[in-house]
């Protein structure tokens, strides 16, 4: 990989543990020195964004990361007040070092958290992202006293107890106002627990040469929706079209919602394929085409399928899966289609043998049905279950919930940054279901197209939170105007370095 698309990749980069260790062995053997790297990159951080004169509170462990706290500590005497809370000895001959050059320079140390002055500002450097396993009741106990202090928190790395590959708490974890990502960003800042716990995440690349970055496992995601924007000649057999499988007695919503979004996003035509022969229209999108489905030959090659949103999972529903797992076309599976899936394993093999990978959009009961394990146990290590699923599979999945996940059979992932709880409710499912169908509609391949959906929904359930000031509330069909805007403000912003796609006036 070039040096110049290395450093580029970098911010955004996921990699795993394995990997940061090599990174910095092989830094260490380059000569550079990471700890001192990192502490003055805290320091110059907290002169920006919290000058002096402050109370400065630093709480360092007693390896690596508490290496890193005592550095900036030392660098940033001169114009603070600071105290340091170091709990135990450092333990790791870097660690030991910066504690020395702390003295040195006249700082103080103490192990009793109730001893020290009130600080205006904690700086949380006790475990960074090698904690690999629960606290025990001491350390919980030093984290809900560090917890109780009042005033904003940073964290280096990592928020202490929060386990920085899985987002998993540890025992205890300490919330945080901003966590400081030392060299690359972490996976588990952004998914499970650690959206509640990181803050605002902000990456400290140390200035580490291109040269050095590793490879990435995987990657924050972000938008690729420029290949949307339209030429004036085009109409609506360019943009391609969607079949709707779905929709039983009782859950003809759940389809309504997945074609509604398919329109909002830009298909060219849809048409809602209902197990329930009482409907046969949608009076608010009367756009919408729905009628019963006769049989799946009836479905053109190039057209996209989406297959599950109120399914249900009767023999009818059994034998129409089967069926469309068949065609040639691009395909999206969600909802019953996934819970039929789980306990067939003829219908997984169809799944596999597809010369086209479909997209899958569990969200963790489902993925723990098709996995064959807990929830609990899928949101205990939500990366390792989305992997699981695409390679068992062979199919593009996205594994739903905060910081949700994508991955194709490579193992290569992408997570979503984006969103928040606004997007918890009933039926945003089916919408993203309908988003992603549009998308590939429209001619992007499956991991862009729903890539781009996942982005565009969790986005839209941000500016929900930022205009309604909360996260409660927001229907999924509240949802669709939203990702609507958003998807023509990118496309309108795109355009502006194609000055010939201007309207002529």
């Amino acid at each position: 990989m070039p040096a110049n698309e290395r450093a580029l990749i970098n911010e955004r980069a996921l990699i795993d543990a394995a990997a940061l260790r090599q990174w910095e062995q092989q830094a260490a053997q380059a000569g550079l020195d990471l700890m001192a790297r990192a502490g003055a990159a805290i320091a110059h951080w907290l002169r920006q964004h919290y000058p002096p004169p402050r109370r400065l509170l630093f709480a360092a462990g007693s390896g690596n990361n508490g290496g890193d706290a005592l550095i900036a500590a030392r660098l940033l005497l001169a114009d603070y007040t600071v105290s340091v809370w170091q709990p135990q000895p450092p333990v790791t001959a870097a660690a030991q070092a910066a504690q020395g050059q702390y003295l040195a320079a006249g700082g103080r140390l103490d192990g009793t958290l109730a001893a020290l002055p009130p600080a205006e500002l904690l700086i949380d450097g006790l475990f960074g992202a090698g904690l690999n396993r629960p606290l025990d009741t001491g350390w919980q106990a030093h984290i809900v006293a560090l917890d109780a202090l009042p005033c904003p928190r940073v964290a280096l790395d990592v928020p202490s107890g929060l386990d920085a590959w899985s987002g998993c708490v540890q025992g205890a974890a300490l919330p945080v106002d901003h966590t400081l990502a030392l060299l690359c960003h972490k996976p588990g800042l952004f998914t499970a627990d650690g959206r509640d716990y990181s803050g605002r995440v902000e990456l400290l690349t140390l200035d580490c040469p291109p040269a050095l970055v590793p490879a990435p496992q995987g990657e924050l995601l972000a938008a690729n929706l420029a290949p949307l924007r339209r030429r004036h000649n085009s109409n609506k057999g360019s943009f391609g079209s969607v079949s709707i499988i779905g929709g039983c007695a009782g859950m003809g919503g759940a389809a309504l919602l997945a074609g509604r979004a398919a329109l909002a996003l830009g298909a060219g035509k849809v048409r809602i394929h209902s197990l329930d022969a009482r409907l046969s229209l949608d009076p608010l999108w009367p756009e919408l085409m729905i009628a019963p489905l006769g049989n799946t030959s009836s479905l053109a090659a190039d057209e996209v399928v989406a297959i599950g949103p109120g399914l249900g999972q009767s023999p009818q529903a059994h034998r129409i899966l089967a069926s469309v797992l068949a065609h040639p076309g691009a395909l999206l599976l969600d909802a019953d289609a996934l819970n039929l899936l789980a306990g067939d394993s003829a219908l997984q093999q169809q799944l596999r043998q597809r010369p086209r990978p479909a997209v899958i959009t569990p969200h963790p009961a489902e993925a723990a049905r098709l996995l064959g394990c807990s929830t609990a146990a899928v949101q205990q290590d939500r990366l390792a279950a989305v992997r699981r699923l695409a390679a068992d599979l062979g199919v593009i999945a996205v594994l739903k919930g905060a910081g949700s996940l994508l991955c194709g059979p490579d193992g290569y992932y992408r997570l979503c940054a984006a969103g928040n709880a606004a997007l918890a409710s009933a039926g945003q499912g089916d919408i993203l279901s309908g988003s992603i169908a549009a998308l590939l509609a429209q001619g992007q391949d499956e991991t862009t197209a729903a890539g781009n959906a996942v982005w565009l929904h969790a986005s839209a359930g941000d500016r929900y939170l930022a205009d309604a000031g909360g996260p409660i509330g927001l229907r999924a069909s509240s949802t669709l105007p939203l990702m609507q805007q958003l998807l023509n403000q990118q496309l309108a912003s795109s355009d502006h370095d194609h000055p010939h796609r201007k309207p002529p006036f």
